[in-house]
């Protein structure tokens, strides 16, 4: 039996966000729905829906009878978003490590051998799919379903970005190596180990994502990183 169809908007909104992500479109180009939906062989109606998700998410600005604009989150904008996701994912995976049942543990397994399969294959964004299962799953573990559900949405909306960094040569395989060393933590029950394994997980993939962007986006980070470092030298 074949898999039932997504929603022509879900396809739109993904494609969109993922070009948003890849740099197809400039921070304040404006969105044409007449030659988006020409070139994704839909209505307006699933487009436009397709764009006020983008819009709820932060990817983009409406304006009536202007229309709607890219709004790509600058450099430190995209270190802040991962920040507060590592600390997220860090507090999921401390809880789940007392807390996983023997079942999440074996999905996780399946998932982690999945990652693994797409490694193989050199398939990045099957990679990723398996990737965002797994990471889920140990949100799913933490025994919290607020903060679950918490971390899930904040996984949404830094998916493009996050699925973009596993372009940049062999992050694949480093990813895949965290993630041998976050389930071992896991079926170890170390808490402070998974804890710490999965927030520098995370952390690294906005430093590795900005290695995709353009130079000007690249210039911009090493700036802040040299203010930042200057900040940090002058309080020691």
């Amino acid at each position: 039996m074949s898999e039932p169809r997504q929603p022509a908007a879900k396809l739109i909104y993904e494609r969109l966000e993922t070009m948003i992500a890849e740099g197809h479109f400039k921070d304040g180009e404006r969105l044409d729905e007449t030659m988006l939906a020409q070139e994704f062989g839909v209505s307006r109606t699933p487009l436009r829906e397709a764009l006020r998700q983008l819009t709820a998410n932060g990817l983009t600005e409406t304006f009536p009878n202007r229309g709607t604009f890219v709004r790509r989150p600058d450099f430190v904008r995209i270190v802040e978003m991962f920040e507060v996701m590592a600390e997220m994912e860090a507090w999921c995976a401390r809880l789940a490590a007392t807390r996983a049942t023997a079942a999440q543990l074996l999905l996780l397994r399946h998932a982690a051998s999945r990652c693994e399969a797409a490694l193989q294959e050199n398939d990045s964004r099957a990679y990723y799919a398996h990737n965002e299962t797994f990471h889920r799953l140990i949100y799913e573990a933490s025994g919290n379903g607020f903060l679950a559900e918490e971390t899930s949405a904040m996984q949404g909306r830094l998916k493009a970005f996050r699925q973009a960094q596993l372009f940049v040569p062999d992050r694949l395989a480093r990813s895949m190596q965290e993630h041998r060393m976050i389930l071992k933590a896991l079926e170890a029950q170390d808490a402070p180990a998974v804890e710490r394994l999965v927030r520098d997980h995370v952390r690294i993939q906005s430093t590795t994502y900005q290695e995709f962007r353009a130079p000007d986006d690249l210039a911009e980070g090493a700036a802040w990183f040299d203010k930042a470092a200057s900040r940090k030298a002058s309080t020691v």
